[in-house]
């Protein structure tokens, strides 16, 4: 009996306990191993509970951006309509002194069709540097008529040429910075969580064509 007595004992008090009854030890590391889990659920809780208020956050923020690109946008489109409207006069004044420069004024004309009958920002861009491009040509093909350039019909309306692609380009600054401000914060940890589940895609820039970077400019000063 005394040798069952001691068979059954376990050292450091981890006695089996009949009807298979925890040990102290045992129960320690259950306890331990609980803890443990509760701690890193709470951890996981804390993380998804700021990725969802950074998330409300980020969303808000898209929404403010998105809002100003297309507020910069509209003037973009302001200067753009009013060089289209622009261009008939003084394509008219320019076939005066130069009819035989079909291919320039096709060109222009074709990219006043396009624009207008773009319907996104892309199709208006391509549209616009088209334009900017034909525009660019007839200046060209102005050096070539001196008497065109002394007339003064012609000279006012390049005047208001100038003056409209030097707004054009100020509105496409400031529509690229909007833009740019947008796509960075896209891409920046947690917003870029936000964008994906929301759907904020990325903006385009409005790239404007070598011909344009320059405002039109015709030399006057020669007969």
């Amino acid at each position: 009996m005394a040798a069952q007595g001691a068979a059954a004992a376990e050292p450091d008090g981890n006695r089996v306990v009949p009807g298979g009854t925890r040990s102290r030890s045992d129960e320690f590391q259950f306890n331990e191993e609980r803890m443990q889990k509760l701690m890193r659920w709470v951890a996981l809780s804390a993380v998804a509970m700021m990725a969802v208020v950074s998330s409300g956050c980020s969303y808000n923020t898209f929404v403010s951006q998105d809002e100003a690109i297309k507020a910069q946008w509209a003037q973009v489109e302001n200067q753009l309509q009013r060089r289209n409207d622009l261009i008939p006069n003084l394509v008219e004044s320019t076939k005066g002194f130069a009819q035989q420069e079909r291919d320039v004024f096709g060109a222009i004309a074709d990219s006043r069709a396009k624009l207008a009958g773009a319907t996104t920002p892309e199709q208006k861009m391509a549209a616009a540097n088209e334009q900017s491009s034909a525009l660019a040509r007839l200046l060209v093909v102005v050096e070539n008529y001196p008497t065109l350039k002394s007339d003064a019909t012609f000279g006012r309306l390049m005047d208001e040429l100038a003056g409209t692609e030097n707004r054009i380009a100020v509105e496409r600054m400031r529509y690229n910075e909007a833009v740019q401000a947008y796509n960075t914060q896209r891409r920046l940890f947690p917003s870029n969580i936000a964008a994906g589940i929301f759907g904020f895609k990325e903006a385009t820039l409005f790239q404007a064509p070598e011909s344009a970077k320059v405002a039109p400019k015709v030399d006057f000063s020669r007969p």
